[in-house]
């Protein structure tokens, strides 16, 4: 264990159903492992179901709070875990709108992997920035008046005081957690 993120205070959302089970699940282990505070948040608080590869259940996890009781101030840095279910159902949610607008407009760090940028569309905050994200949503980030789509494991780009860290898939989930824990370090 590491003391690089000591003090540091992540907040991981999802919503209760659907989510993939690595990218909730290793960024919070690794994030962890190098010292940081890390809150799993969901829609409606408690019980919330992981899966492997989209559509197969895996186990339940516990989060330790609902959406609605958390705010931005609270933390340093908010990651959005993708699969299709998760954030085709946490875009919709308004509390996680609010979240991801509290850290932007706060200059916080935000991350989100896979299908996560969806939630970033329908929050309103990916105008004129350059992303990245599972293939097959660059059509919406584009339509959204993202600045531009990279293919890169990771994609870093400075928002307005803000910093906004996208990855596409669970491959790049290592470079995905090594951009997140270096952001914290410099801010």
């Amino acid at each position: 264990m590491s003391n690089r993120l000591s003090g540091k205070k992540i907040l991981i959302i999802t919503s209760n159903t659907g989510i993939e089970r690595d990218e909730l699940v290793k960024p919070m282990e690794a994030l962890r492992a190098l010292g940081a505070a890390v809150t799993h948040g969901s829609s409606d608080g408690g019980t919330t179901q992981t899966f492997v590869q989209d559509t197969e259940k895996d186990r339940t996890y516990e989060s330790q709070a609902a959406l609605a009781g958390l705010h931005a101030s609270e933390f340093d840095a908010l990651v959005i875990p993708g699969g299709t279910v998760n954030a085709d159902t946490l875009r919709l949610d308004e509390n996680a709108q609010r979240l991801v607008n509290e850290f932007a407009d706060a200059g916080k760090t935000v991350a989100a992997i896979c299908h996560g940028p969806w939630l970033l569309v329908n929050a309103g905050v990916i105008a004129g920035k350059t992303l990245t994200s599972y293939p097959s949503i660059k059509t919406d980030l584009v339509n959204a008046d993202a600045a531009g789509w990279v293919d890169a494991e990771v994609k870093q780009c400075p928002a307005n005081g803000w910093t906004l860290i996208t990855s596409r898939t669970p491959k790049d989930i290592p470079a995905f957690n090594e951009a997140i824990a270096a952001a914290l370090e410099a801010a």
